[in-house]
């Protein structure tokens, strides 16, 4: 009941705002390939290339919670998606690096704003009964996103300008999304807020397919005369337990990050690389497997929320997440990586990677700047940068530099590593993989769009967004330094750490949620 045909397609035209991020994360680094070769970049110029889009981001992030409780959650989006279409519009035609830049942080405004507005918009025109599922649809999308964005580079990699065609494929999708938004209703709890009962009354009467929702709307009314006062200081103040909502929701995206997860997978290539795997089946399984993982894994969760609750989900996914790094860091002492001359010097003939028309070069010394340029902005980002073009060369000594990860065999000297740890490396990356996006990944984005008052629900999530993208730029730029100092096995000891930590508090403050409407939600942590 309440969550008719129509309802699900107002959710699911939302959730391709989530197809276009995640496809726009997967997409540099198989465009990189091309495009530093074309523009011949430098080191710094793919850098910033690549943080582009973070920091239209994070601008975005900071900014666009006003926009979303001022002009409303369903306008976001289609100003998000008029930016997307317009940010890959200004790519097409020239080859010129400045443009690239521009371009890239258009892009990245457009991705930022969506995804705080979907989920706002989703949680606010769903069914208690049917939230979970709903609002983490936009995870699912995300995911196939990237997937898409893998394929996408295998397909276009040795077409001359290929990337054109990568930037080019989501003009239409952006457009359509756009259009179809139009014609969706706004969000009732918008309207209420903005005092038009009337038109709240009867949007809710299409989304619940009933002759009457008086009752419902009564209940939305009653919170956000309450809420409607919050001013954004508020969100710091003790009043109504609104610092400690703030709190919750920091630490929660804190943990999303710190888990490790952008990096273990940034890096999963020539962490199998360096235990054994060879170099096109390790690409090939880092990219495309993972992503098939994430996928597969994002599913149950989604189907499943409104019965099992977001929070057993937390807690199942971060408890897995601890065993997996345990057995991947523990594995990584039996196996001796040398995992510090990935980013040290190479000998001069690893620095060409052959290519079909395509030559890349890289001066001696700058390879550690290219890997720390490869970290991606968002909470997704540890699949942007892992091209899955080295499975192309099929050459273990080659170095993909574009692609963001050094496989080069000569430089990975491991002995002849025992079948057994091998594939125990890869399983345990890959449980590691499901874990998360059973848990943090969807999970905490659900509990975010759910614990704080409407009237402020734009801007506090924004905020805890804002927080996700500049933690994921500090994490992403640090691990190959954190790495070389410590070993990689310290660092998944670490990541266990912080995952046994982020289980503790999942139980200690993440309330369930299931079952309830937004408005209960809000009274009880009012309390």
């Amino acid at each position: 009941s309440g969550c008719g045909t129509f309802t699900f397609l107002s959710s699911a035209i939302a959730a391709v705002s989530g197809l276009l991020m995640g496809y726009e994360l997967g997409l540099i680094s198989g465009a990189l390939l091309q495009m530093s070769s074309i523009l011949a970049l430098s080191c710094k110029e793919q850098e910033i290339v690549v943080s582009s889009l973070l920091f239209g981001a994070l601008f975005a992030s900071l900014t666009g919670g006003f926009l979303i409780d001022r002009f409303g959650r369903r306008l976001a989006i289609i100003i998000a998606s008029s930016l997307l279409v317009l940010g890959s519009l200004i790519l097409l035609p020239y080859e010129s690096y400045g443009i690239l830049i521009v371009g890239r942080i258009a892009i990245g405004i457009s991705i930022s704003l969506s995804s705080i507005a979907t989920c706002v918009y989703i949680a606010e025109i769903a069914p208690q009964h049917r939230r979970g599922l709903l609002v983490s649809l936009n995870e699912l999308m995300i995911v196939i996103g990237i997937l898409f964005a893998y394929i996408s580079n295998y397909a276009f990699a040795s077409i001359s300008h290929g990337w054109k065609y990568m930037f080019g494929l989501v003009i239409p999708l952006g457009a359509l999304q756009a259009i179809a938004m139009y014609f969706l209703p706004p969000s009732p709890r918008f309207l209420v807020m903005k005092n038009n009962d009337e038109a709240a009354r009867k949007v809710l009467e299409r989304l619940r397919e009933t002759s009457d929702a008086t009752k419902e709307l009564t209940v939305i009314k009653s919170s956000l005369k309450d809420e409607h006062q919050y001013s954004f200081l508020d969100l710091f103040r003790s009043k109504n337990n609104m610092r400690a909502r703030m709190l919750v929701g920091l630490t929660l995206v804190f943990f999303v990050q710190t888990t490790g997860q952008p990096n273990i997978l940034f890096y999963a290539s020539t962490v199998l690389k360096s235990v054994g795997f060879q170099s096109n089946e390790a690409a090939s399984l880092a990219s495309t497997g993972v992503g098939v993982v994430k996928v597969v894994s994002t599913v149950p969760a989604t189907v499943f929320v409104d019965q099992v609750g977001s929070k057993t989900f937390l807690c199942i996914g971060s408890s897995v997440m601890a065993v997996s790094l345990v057995t991947m860091g523990l594995v990584n002492r039996n196996i001796h990586v040398n995992f510090t001359s990935v980013c040290r010097s190479q000998p001069p003939e690893d620095f060409f990677l052959q290519r079909p028309g395509n030559v890349t070069h890289v001066t001696n010394g700058s390879l550690k700047d290219l890997f720390a340029s490869m970290a991606s902005p968002e909470r997704l980002s540890f699949d942007a940068q892992r091209s899955p073009d080295v499975a192309r060369t099929g050459e273990p000594n080659r170095t993909a530099l574009a692609g963001g990860k050094s496989t080069t065999g000569s430089h990975m000297e491991s002995e002849e590593t025992p079948v057994v740890l091998k594939w125990l490396s890869l399983a345990s990356l890959l449980v590691y993989v499901a874990a998360f996006s059973i848990g943090l990944g969807p999970m905490s984005w659900l509990v975010l769009s759910e614990i704080f008052p409407g009237g402020i629900r734009g801007r506090a999530m924004a905020l805890t967004s804002s927080m996700n993208w500049g933690i994921n730029l500090l994490i992403s730029l640090t691990f190959l330094t954190v790495t070389e100092l410590i070993g990689l096995s310290w660092v998944c000891f670490i990541y266990t750490i912080m995952s046994l930590a982020s289980l503790a508090f999942v139980i200690v403050f993440i309330p369930e949620t299931k079952g309830c409407s937004l408005e209960q939600i809000s009274m009880e942590l009012a309390k």
